[in-house]
């Protein structure tokens, strides 16, 4: 039983998929009370094999399913003292309610979420409640034989608070140290400019791996965010750098022919054979994607400003072809082509 005016122990993760089930994994595993709070057929997944969780480094962690606590139910969230919410970005209004219901009044609430704008609703939802934007730089696939698996690198960041400092000795043994950034807002936007090729990745078919050694696909990526960086400048917003190399020097960096490429950008190629993006996958399961959230975040933000972004338009209209299964994967060629017609 928590003492009054002690901040409960427990952590909640809203949104168990991928990425909610494996950073809860970490957390449970590092000796963390956690909650897990997701659909049923990842709760039924966990209660028939547990809760494993790898990553590209031969980490492999294994949480017994007695272990692991797991609810469909938001009212699971009134014990927490923190709560990470990892829902996609469509359902971050629904989210809001749940926790505006169900949540503890002092709970700090995280969203680590892909995109722009998804704290931001969470706090018109939650007023006079501590909220946080977060950023979760790698990539998690579910596995075959069960696993969550982390196939790309990068340390979690989130909105610099006093708030978060009962918590940071957890998210360490996790092997999940939260790294605090004042400057959020720049480093969301250096995010989204990675996340541009999401939609690249979802329309090839490819591992990520395979489709970032293949020039075709990179220069496609070098289009978008070519205009996402002009898009930007107009409205005065400097992306932070994310990654190791800075926003501005990306795109040359992608159109070098393969063999430069991957002389001098192998860090970015170190990445699992596993691995793929999230919008892959919830093409594959006929899920609805976020593109809207991320090249659409461009289009809009470039409206905004009175400009037009016609290649990430374009990446948009083609996913969302893909989700009513009026696409097909396309060769780099093919979909180079069609962005350069559109730019």
């Amino acid at each position: 039983m928590t003492a009054e005016n002690e901040t409960p122990s427990t952590i909640a993760i809203f949104g168990a998929g991928s990425i909610g089930a494996f950073v809860g994994g970490a957390l449970m595993a590092g000796g963390a009370d956690v909650v897990l709070i997701g659909r049923a057929r990842v709760g039924e997944r966990i209660a028939r094999h547990g809760l494993a969780i790898s990553d590209m480094d031969g980490r492999r962690l294994e949480v017994p399913a007695e272990r692991v606590r797991y609810s469909e139910d938001p009212a699971a969230l009134a014990g927490a003292g923190l709560i990470l919410v990892t829902v996609k970005s469509a359902d971050t209004a629904a989210a809001a309610q749940a926790l505006a219901t169900h949540a503890a009044a002092g709970a700090v609430v995280v969203s680590l979420q892909n995109g722009i704008g998804n704290a931001d609703v969470l706090r018109r939802a939650l007023p006079g409640r501590q909220v946080l934007a977060g950023m979760v730089p790698f990539n998690v696939v579910q596995t075959g034989d069960g696993r969550f698996h982390r196939g790309t690198e990068g340390s979690l960041m989130v909105e610099a608070s006093p708030a978060l400092a009962p918590w940071l000795a957890a998210f360490e043994a996790a092997g999940l140290p939260l790294l605090q950034r004042a400057d959020f807002v720049s480093v969301q936007w250096g995010k989204l400019l990675l996340n541009l090729n999401n939609g690249i990745n979802a329309l090839s078919g490819l591992p990520l791996k395979a489709q970032l050694s293949q020039r075709s696909y990179r220069r496609c990526l070098a289009l978008l965010m070519d205009e996402a960086l002009g898009v930007l400048r107009a409205a005065g917003i400097a992306p932070a750098q994310v990654a190791k190399v800075a926003p501005a020097r990306l795109p040359k960096l992608l159109r070098l022919p393969n063999w430069l490429y991957k002389r001098l950008a192998s860090a970015s190629l170190r990445i699992d054979p596993e691995a793929r993006s999230s919008m892959w996958e919830d093409l594959q399961a006929g899920r609805r994607t976020e593109i809207d959230y991320l090249n659409g975040a461009v289009v809009a933000l470039a409206g905004s400003v009175g400009r037009d972004a016609p290649a990430n338009r374009k990446i948009v209209d083609l996913v969302h072809a893909m989700e009513q299964g009026n696409g097909q994967a396309m060769a780099g060629p093919k979909l180079l082509a069609a962005l350069s017609r559109s730019a």
